[in-house]
C-alpha cells in the first residue's frame, strides 16, 4: 500500500513509500533507479528526500529512516533513528539552509507536536568499507540529535510541508481551533504566539498555488477553503462539491488549478480563477475498501501520481476553453478581424453588427459597440487609421461612421442616401489620411464601384469626392486600355487622379458580346508608395482588374483553370488580392517601428491636428521619426484591419541612394486553392499550391508581415499556411528563388475569413465564420487561446501542446530535401498519447467496455464541429475556464459525488449486460419501498 509520493523537481525522481517498508525511487520514465526494505516491524507513515545529503528520509510510529540511495556496493544502507517519544505520522523537508551536507526536517505526530530535527553528513559518516557488499543497517540513538519540538494542535498532526515562496511551514490537524497553522519555522524554538486558522471538524490536507498566492485547505467538513497567506481570520473564498471528507490536495501551478480527493476516491478539478469545478472523475481501479493515500502533480510533465495498491498515472491535456463545444468570441459569424498596431489592440464585428475592442497581449474584452449602424444594419467592413486614433466602419446600407478608438465614440458619418440599395453595400474599406481636420476613405461597394469619401473639421458629415468608374465598360476590348485624366487632375485631388472614360464607351456598354460580363467584386487592395500608384480589384469570375495611375492604365488579367471539368474553361474566382512590397530595407530592424508610425513629410502638420489627449504620444514618435530621417526608409505595411486583409503601404521618407527597391508583386488568393503571382505589367510570375494530401481547398484571406518575408493565407476548410516569400520577390525572374511553404496548421473547423500576423509577440491571430478569433505561435502554428476566454494569454509560454477541441490534427512543419518535399508532424505526436499505463489498465478485463474507462478523455465521444455560422444560442458555461482534456462539463441536478457514486455502471464495473442492470435497478427499487 502507497503512503507517500514526492516529486523531487531538480533530479526529475519521484521517490515512493509503502507501508510494510519498501522505498523506490522512479526516473522520469517511471523506471525504478534504486530500491530497498528497511526491516521494521512498524509501517512507515511518509517519505521525502533530502537535497543537501542526497538521501530519504521517511518516518514509522517510532522511528526515523535515512536511505543512502546512491550507495552501489551495498544492498541496503540506511540508518534507523530510534527510539523517539511520540508516534510519527507525517515528514518532510525543510530547504532553508545554503550549507552543504545540512539538512533541515520537519515532522508530525499524534500528540500535536511539530518536531524539528537537523541533520548533517557527520551524524551517518556514509563512508562504506569496500569489501562489505551485504547489507548494512545502522542503529542510532535519538539522544544523540537535537531534536526542537513544539506542541501547536490538540489532535493529530496529519500534514507537514514547508513553504519555500513564504519561508514558512504548515501543519494541519482535525482539531477545530488550532487547525491550520502557518508560520516561520523560529517559531518552534523560541514559542512565540503561531498564525493560527480555524475551521469546523479541522483540515486534513492543504496546498499552497504560488502562482496564485492562496492556500488552499479541505477537510472532514467537504469544503475547500481559499486562504490569504497573510490574513488568517477569514478565507477568502469557499469551493463545495465534494460528499465526503476530504483526504488530499495538490496544486497545478501552470494552470492554477486545485486537484482535490475525498474518501471516496472522488477527484474533482478546480479554477483558482474563475472558483470553478472544471472536472470529476473517480479511480475505479483500486479495490474497494482501499484508500487513495497518496497524490501529487507532476509539473513539469502535467501529469497526476497517485497511489494506493498501484501508483496510476493520469496525463492531463490542457484545453483552453470553457467547454466541450467550439470557443466563440461572437455568437454570429466573424465579419470584420482588424488589429491596431499602434496599440496593440484588435477589433472584431460580427454579422450581428456588434463591435468588441480586445487586448492582444492578454484577451481581455475592452469595450463593445452594438448596433454600430442602427437596427438590423450590418456592419460589414471596418479599416483603422495607421496611428490607431480613429476607426471607420462600413454597412450593408453603403453608410459609413468614423469612431475614436480609444473612447469608442462617433466622429463622423455618412448619412443614408435615398437611393441606398443593395448594390450600395460596402464591401472593404481603406483609410488614406486621418486627422483632426482631414478624414480620407477609400471604399468598395458591392457593385464594383470605388468611391473617395472624406470630411473635415467643418463638415458635418462625411461626402463622396472621387468616384472610380467601372473598368468592365472598356474593358469589353482589350486587355489593356490607357486612361484619359481630366485636365488639372493633379491639383484637384491628392490622392488619385479623375478618370475620363473612353468615347466609346457608351457604344461597348450596350454590345452583347462583351469581353467580360458584369460580375459581383470580392476584393480590392490598394498600394501608394513613391512611384506607384495602384488599386487592384478581384472578381467572382477570376477577373483581376489593376489601375495603374502613374502609366494612366487600367488592365484585366485572368488565369484560366486548366484542370476544370467544365465544357468551357473559365478563370477561377478571387478571394483574396494582396500588394507584395519588399525593399533591402524591410531586412533592416523593423523594431524601430514600435507603433507603427510613419516618417513622412507631412507628419509636423498631422501632429498638430491631433486631439491634446494624443499630443504626448505624437511628440514621441515624432522625435524618433526626426533622429532617423536621414538613415532608414520605414515601409508600414498598414492597413492589414480590413474584411480580407487590404494592405495600404505608404512610404513618406526618401529612400537612401544605398537602398535598392523591388518592383512591386501581386499576389492574388483564388477558389481552386492556389495563389497567383502577378507583375505589375499582368504577367504571371509563379502559381503557388499548397502542399497537402487532401484535394485543393479554396483560399479565403492572405496576408504579410511587415517585412514580407512570409506570404500566409486562409482557406474554406479552416487551414492556415505559410511561406517563405523573401528569396524570390528579391529576383522574380530568377527561377533557382523558389517560394518554400514552411508550416501548415488546422486553425478553425469552418472558413477562415482572415488572419493577420503581429511581429513584436511573433503570433497570427485568425477569424472563422463559427464565431471565435484565436492566436497562434507564428513559428510553430501552437495554440495559445481565443479571444474571449476567462483565462489570460499565456505568450510567453510555447512549450505546452495544445489543441481547441474542434482541431484533430497537430502542425505540420514541410521540409524540403533535395527533389522530394516531405512533411514532419510538429509537435511530437506520441506526446499526445498516455505516458504511461498502471499495471491495473494493463490487467483489465478484455470484456470490459471501453467506454467504462472513465480515467480522463476516454468516456465521451467528440462533438459534432459545426460547419455553417452558429446560432445565437447560449449554452455550456461561460465562466468554467480551462478544462482538462476531453471530458465536458455537465451541470447535475445532484451532486457530483452523488451521482457518480449512484451510478451503476461505475460501481459495478463487472456488469456489462441490459438484464443485469435492470434485475439491480428493480431490486434497488424493492429496497427502497421496503425501508
Amino acid at each position: 500500500m502507497i503512503t507517500s509520493i514526492v516529486k523531487v523537481p531538480h533530479l526529475d525522481f519521484t521517490v515512493t513509500s509503502s507501508q510494510k517498508g519498501v522505498l523506490t525511487i522512479f526516473n522520469k520514465k517511471m523506471k525504478v533507479l534504486a530500491a530497498t526494505s528497511v526491516k521494521d516491524t512498524a509501517w512507515i507513515n511518509g517519505c521525502d528526500f533530502l537535497t543537501q545529503l542526497k538521501c530519504v528520509v521517511a518516518v514509522t510510529e517510532r522511528t526515523i529512516i535515512v536511505w543512502d540511495y546512491k550507495s552501489i556496493r551495498t544492498k541496503d544502507n540506511y540508518f534507523i533513528i530510534k527510539p523517539m517519544e511520540n508516534s510519527l505520522l507525517c515528514v518532510c523537508t525543510a530547504t532553508m539552509s545554503d550549507q552543504l551536507a545540512e539538512d533541515n526536517i520537519l515532522m508530525g505526530d499524534d500528540k500535536g507536536y511539530v518536531n524539528l530535527l537537523k541533520v548533517t553528513s557527520d551524524h551517518f559518516g556514509m563512508k562504506q568499507c569496500k569489501g562489505k557488499k551485504e547489507s548494512q543497517l545502522q542503529i542510532l540513538d535519538s539522544k544523540d540529535f537535537h531534536i526542537v519540538k513544539r506542541k501547536l494542535h490538540d489532535d493529530w498532526v496529519l500534514k507537514v510541508k514547508y513553504i519555500s515562496d513564504l519561508n514558512c511551514f504548515g501543519s494541519c490537524s482535525s482539531d477545530s481551533i488550532h487547525s491550520f497553522v502557518l508560520d516561520d519555522i523560529k517559531r518552534l524554538k523560541d514559542n512565540l504566539p503561531v498564525k493560527e486558522f480555524s475551521v469546523p471538524r479541522g483540515v486534513n490536507a492543504f496546498a499552497y498555488c504560488g502562482k496564485a498566492k492562496v492556500i488552499v485547505t479541505g477537510g472532514h467538513d467537504k469544503l475547500l477553503r481559499l486562504w490569504h497567506p497573510y490574513i488568517n481570520t477569514r478565507p477568502t473564498g469557499k469551493l463545495s462539491g465534494h460528499q465526503h471528507s476530504i483526504v488530499e490536495i495538490v496544486t497545478n501551478e501552470k494552470d492554477q488549478h486545485v486537484i482535490s480527493l475525498s474518501f471516496a476516491k472522488i477527484f474533482i478539478v478546480w479554477d483558482l480563477q474563475t472558483l470553478s469545478m472544471l472536472q470529476v472523475f473517480q479511480d475505479q481501479e483500486s479495490p474497494r475498501g482501499i484508500e487513495t493515500l497518496a497524490m501529487v502533480f507532476d509539473n513539469a510533465c502535467g501529469t497526476l501520481i497517485t497511489g494506493s495498491t498501484v501508483i496510476d498515472i493520469y496525463p492531463l491535456t490542457h484545453m483552453i476553453q470553457d467547454t466541450k463545444q467550439v470557443p466563440k468570441t461572437h455568437e454570429k459569424s466573424i465579419n470584420v478581424l482588424a488589429y491596431n498596431r499602434a496599440f496593440h489592440q484588435i477589433l472584431t464585428v460580427c454579422s450581428e453588427s456588434i463591435l468588441k475592442v480586445w487586448d492582444l497581449e492578454t484577451g481581455y474584452q475592452i469595450y463593445q459597440i452594438e448596433d454600430a449602424h442602427g437596427l438590423n444594419t450590418e456592419v460589414t467592413c471596418a479599416a483603422i487609421e495607421i496611428n490607431g486614433f480613429y476607426l471607420a466602419t462600413g454597412a450593408c446600407d453603403g453608410t459609413v461612421k468614423i469612431w475614436d478608438f480609444g473612447s469608442g465614440q462617433e466622429v463622423k458619418a455618412l448619412p443614408l442616401t435615398q437611393d441606398s440599395k443593395d448594390e450600395h453595400c460596402l464591401l472593404k474599406l481603406v483609410y488614406l489620411k486621418a486627422n483632426k481636420s482631414q478624414h480620407v476613405l477609400l471604399v468598395l461597394e458591392q457593385s464594383g464601384k470605388m468611391k473617395i469619401i472624406q470630411g473635415n473639421e467643418i463638415q458635418r458629415y462625411l461626402k463622396v469626392t472621387w468616384v472610380l468608374p467601372e473598368a468592365v465598360l472598356f474593358l469589353q476590348r482589350n486587355a489593356v486600355e490607357f486612361l484619359s485624366l481630366n485636365p488639372g487632375t493633379s491639383q484637384k485631388h491628392e490622392f488619385f487622379p479623375d478618370i475620363q472614360p473612353p468615347s466609346e464607351t457608351s457604344s461597348l456598354s450596350s454590345d452583347a458580346e462583351g469581353f467580360v460580363p458584369s460580375v459581383e467584386m470580392k476584393c480590392f487592395d490598394v498600394l501608394k508608395v513613391e512611384g506607384h500608384s495602384l488599386i487592384t480589384t478581384g472578381s467572382e469570375n477570376g477577373a483581376i482588374i489593376l489601375w495603374d495611375f502613374e502609366s494612366a492604365s487600367v488592365r484585366y488579367m485572368y488565369k484560366i483553370n486548366e484542370n476544370s471539368q467544365a465544357s468551357v474553361p473559365q478563370a477561377s474566382g478571387v478571394n483574396a488580392v494582396l500588394f507584395l512590397v519588399h525593399s533591402a530595407s524591410s531586412s533592416r530592424k523593423i523594431s524601430t517601428l514600435t507603433s507603427t508610425a510613419v516618417v513622412s513629410s507631412d507628419i509636423d502638420s498631422d501632429i498638430d491636428d491631433v486631439p491634446e489627449h494624443k499630443n504626448r504620444y505624437f511628440n514621441q514618435n515624432k522625435e524618433n521619426a526626426r533622429s532617423d530621417e536621414n538613415n532608414i526608409q520605414i515601409t508600414a505595411a498598414e492597413d492589414t484591419l480590413r474584411y480580407k486583409h487590404i494592405q495600404y503601404s505608404k512610404t513618406n521618407a526618401q529612400l537612401p541612394r544605398d537602398v535598392k527597391r523591388y518592383t512591386p508583386i501581386l499576389a492574388s488568393a483564388h477558389e481552386n486553392g492556389c495563389i497567383y503571382l502577378w507583375s505589375i505589367q499582368g504577367n504571371l510570375l509563379k502559381e503557388i499550391l499548397p502542399f497537402s494530401k487532401y484535394h485543393p481547398v479554396p483560399l479565403t484571406a492572405i496576408c504579410t508581415d511587415i517585412s514580407t518575408k512570409m506570404l500566409l493565407a486562409g482557406s474554406k476548410e479552416g487551414h492556415i499556411m505559410c511561406w517563405s516569400i523573401v528569396s524570390f520577390l528579391e529576383d522574380p525572374q530568377n527561377s533557382k528563388n523558389q517560394i518554400k511553404e514552411e508550416l501548415c496548421w488546422m486553425a478553425h473547423s469552418a472558413e477562415v475569413i482572415d488572419l493577420f500576423h503581429e511581429e513584436q509577440k511573433n503570433v497570427v491571430v485568425t477569424a472563422s465564420v463559427d464565431g471565435s478569433v484565436r492566436l497562434w505561435q507564428a513559428m510553430n502554428g501552437c495554440y495559445l487561446g481565443y479571444f474571449g476566454q476567462p483565462r489570460k494569454f499565456e505568450l510567453s509560454d510555447s512549450s505546452r501542446l495544445i489543441l481547441p477541441c474542434d482541431v484533430k490534427g497537430v502542425p505540420i512543419i514541410i521540409k524540403e530535401e533535395s527533389k522530394h518535399m516531405e512533411k514532419k508532424s510538429m509537435p511530437d505526436r506520441d506526446k499526445w498519447k498516455s505516458l504511461t499505463r498502471s499495471p491495473s489498465i494493463l490487467k483489465k478485463d478484455k470484456r470490459v467496455d471501453v467506454i467504462q474507462d472513465l480515467k480522463f478523455f476516454k468516456a465521451l465521444a467528440s462533438p459534432k464541429l459545426p460547419r455553417q455560422p452558429l446560432e445565437s444560442i447560449e449554452s455550456g458555461s461561460r465562466v468554467t475556464g480551462s478544462v482538462f482534456g476531453h471530458l465536458p462539463i455537465h451541470k447535475l441536478e445532484k451532486s457530483a459525488e452523488e451521482s457518480i457514486l449512484q451510478n451503476p455502471q461505475w460501481n459495478k464495473p463487472e456488469m456489462s449486460t441490459l438484464t443485469e442492470l435492470t434485475m439491480e435497478k428493480e431490486l434497488s427499487e424493492e429496497q427502497n419501498q421496503d425501508k
